[in-house]
């Protein structure tokens, strides 16, 4: 009689690509890519955006804000708090899609194969859920500095990363540096991301199950690459719906005026109304390229890496 277990499945090595510490070094690669270039890129409509919802009633639109910033501030000041932005959203994309995989191929492991079919919906929301709550945490205190940097008037604190951070830190009693923010930034990023990877791979699966019904590495690169790209995009527009109010008290925290309130009190105040319309369409459009754009990004490096693109049927 053989006295040999049958092996247990493992997620990690159930498809073509192992994944190994190479693989999940490459996805924190990838994620720092994604999220650091996009997110640095559109500093002048983050500018805007979170004017918007701190003062709705000087910045009132995407163009009349700009250009108000233009008049009053200069050229550069669309351009404040790219430093922060960059630095932050590169460790924050570090750890959202590195630790994703990981969390996902460890909860898929844990229900055992047949389970993690079944319940494919439920481990990619627990699985990116995790991942943002650790992601956040590095990403909070850059967030902090680039808001106040974004939204304090011309000449009343400094723009520049290092003294910006000096000035955040000797003023911490004030600023609440550096994790004031981490429970609405929290309340923001998780649901976000939980709709940014649900729908994405959501829609991907619609994709290679009613569409392009061959198997996906029958598919040309190019073509899963407009996939990604039409999935990441859907999905962003969701995300940006879905986490509004919570982005909106982010920049609300920043201004002097809200020095030492509660959420609740500022919430109230600004208006419940407001939280969730005010910078919206901006958002949108923000949110919806940006994240078409960071999939693209990361399925295009996993892809040029050999390791195929994300999701399936």
């Amino acid at each position: 009689m053989s006295t040999q277990q049958t092996k247990k499945w493992d997620a990690r090595f159930a498809g073509p690509v192992p994944h190994d510490t190479s693989y999940y070094s490459k996805t924190v690669l990838g994620g720092i890519l994604a999220c650091g270039l996009t997110h640095a890129a559109i500093t002048p409509l983050d500018v805007t955006k979170c004017n918007m919802q701190v003062d709705p009633s000087k910045y009132k639109g995407l163009i009349s804000g700009l250009r108000t910033i233009l008049a009053e501030e200069g050229a550069m000041a669309i351009w404040k708090g790219f430093t922060p932005t960059f630095l932050g959203y590169s460790a924050q994309g570090a750890f959202k899609y590195g630790l994703y995989e990981v969390f996902k191929d460890y909860y898929s492991t844990l229900v055992g194969e047949e389970n993690s079919k079944k319940y494919k919906g439920l481990i990619w929301a627990t699985g990116s859920a995790s991942a943002e709550f650790f992601a956040d945490i590095a990403l909070c205190p850059l967030e902090m500095i680039k808001v106040k940097v974004q939204t304090s008037p011309a000449g009343t604190f400094p723009t520049s990363f290092l003294p910006a951070a000096a000035a955040m830190s000797k003023n911490s009693a004030d600023t609440g540096f550096p994790f004031r923010s981490l429970v609405p930034l929290w309340s923001r990023q998780i649901p976000y991301t939980v709709a940014k990877f649900y729908f994405f791979e959501k829609i991907v699966q619609l994709f290679y199950t009613n569409v392009f019904t061959n198997p996906k590495e029958s598919y040309s690169k190019n073509l899963q690459l407009g996939v990604t790209f039409a999935s990441g995009y859907s999905a962003g527009v969701i995300c940006a719906i879905v986490s509004h109010p919570a982005d909106s008290l982010v920049s609300l925290l920043s201004k002097p005026a809200n020095k030492g309130k509660a959420l609740g009190q500022i919430a109230s105040e600004f208006g419940y109304a407001n939280l969730f319309t005010k910078g919206l369409g901006t958002r949108v459009l923000m949110i919806g390229t940006l994240t078409g754009l960071q999939w693209w990004i990361y399925d295009s490096f996993k892809s040029a890496l050999g390791m195929g693109t994300t999701g399936g049927k």
